[in-house]
């Protein structure tokens, strides 16, 4: 019941709170950390759930005033009030027993590939990267591109870039997925509708403490960048290519014209890749548990798509559809990520529930 896990976790709270009172838990540094962080993390639940047993306590003593005929209509009132907020306080405290994700105070690893459609398909990639940037903009955030591969039609084959800023991750992990586009090419006369797809892989930024990669674990190349066309951007081996041997991810760097930041920028890349293969497993392995849900996230789902003749968006795993395509890609992108954020957190919610129930 959810309600003994909220007792447990309030027994360990308190526990915590005794032996951080310990001389000699005060003198050890790191697990006083440790403490410290885990009584932070339980305090809100912890607040919560007296604050429930307090207002639970006083409905109870008001309804049996309420069986009184002379106290009826002055506690009336009040007892409604106390219903409504005990309520409150059993949603709230639902949310609360949402596991945390790690990762969502990290910032964003951004990839965007062209997909299927051509020169459609890399027109519209470029299109995703100016609106992930425009977003990030009006957040506040940074954006770096790392790597960037021109189509040489306007468009991009490929960008990697970096997203920094405060729960950059939270609010862009569910964009990873297949999008698609709808609409009619300059080029096409007839006025023909083309469908064309872009790849989003939002990954979280991974430190050191996250992924351990051994220098014995990786194959090291260096060569002379070019650019469109095999054009000779410098004559020096700064261009850099790490292959990751036990996985077989390979990570190709030369925007910069030095070979050690081309290496620092890699590096950065592969490690948030890697991370992200880890998270894959563990997810994996939740689902061979859980039943099969729609909507997941996958990235192998088509996730949205973007139809110009209609001016419209359509979320295809939450069923959301808004008719401000030219505003989205200009970077307003809250309604759609608000709505894919509430529809992922109820779900999470439901799960949470039932686990506490069980």
């Amino acid at each position: 019941m959810m309600f003994d896990k909220l007792a447990s976790i309030e027994a360990k709270y308190t526990q915590l709170m005794n032996e951080m009172a310990d001389p000699a838990v005060q003198a050890d540094s790191a697990k006083f950390r440790t403490h410290s962080k885990t009584l932070a993390e339980l305090q809100p639940i912890v607040d919560a759930y007296r604050e429930y047993k307090t207002v639970d306590e006083q409905f109870a003593g008001m309804e049996d005033m309420l069986k009184d005929p002379d106290m009826r209509d002055l506690v009336q009132e009040e007892t409604s009030q106390l219903e409504k907020r005990r309520d409150s306080l059993i949603e709230q405290l639902k949310l609360l027993l949402i596991p945390k994700d790690p990762n969502d105070q990290k910032n964003v690893m951004l990839e965007i590939r062209a997909g299927t459609g051509g020169d459609e398909a890399a027109l519209f990639a470029g299109d995703l990267f100016r609106m992930y940037s425009r977003f990030a903009e009006r957040q506040g955030w940074k954006i770096e591109a790392l790597n960037m591969s021109d189509s040489g039609g306007g468009g991009l084959k490929e960008v990697i870039a970096i997203i920094e800023g405060r729960n950059a991750y939270s609010r862009l992990k569910y964009e990873s997925g297949v999008h698609r586009v709808q609409r009619v090419p300059e080029t096409e006369a007839s006025g023909r509708i083309h469908t064309s797809t872009a790849t989003v892989a939002v990954l979280p930024e991974a430190e050191d403490v996250d992924i351990q990669v051994h220098d014995k674990d990786l194959r090291i190349d260096t060569f002379c960048s070019s650019g469109p066309g095999g054009q000779s951007v410098n004559t020096t081996y700064s261009a850099v290519r790490i292959t990751h041997l036990p996985s077989g991810l390979v990570v190709s760097q030369q925007d910069e014209k030095s070979q050690i930041k081309n290496k620092a920028k890699a590096m950065k890349v592969l490690r948030a890749r890697l991370y992200d293969l880890e998270l894959q497993k563990q997810q994996d392995a939740i689902a061979k548990d859980r039943r099969t849900q729609v909507g997941t996230g996958e990235r192998s789902e088509k996730i949205r798509t973007y139809n110009f003749r209609e001016n419209r968006i359509t979320d295809h795993r939450i069923g959301h559809t808004m008719h401000q395509l030219t505003n989205a890609l200009d970077g307003d992108l809250g309604e759609l990520i608000d709505a894919a954020v509430t529809y992922f957190t109820s779900e999470k919610l439901k799960d949470a529930t039932n686990s506490a129930e069980a």
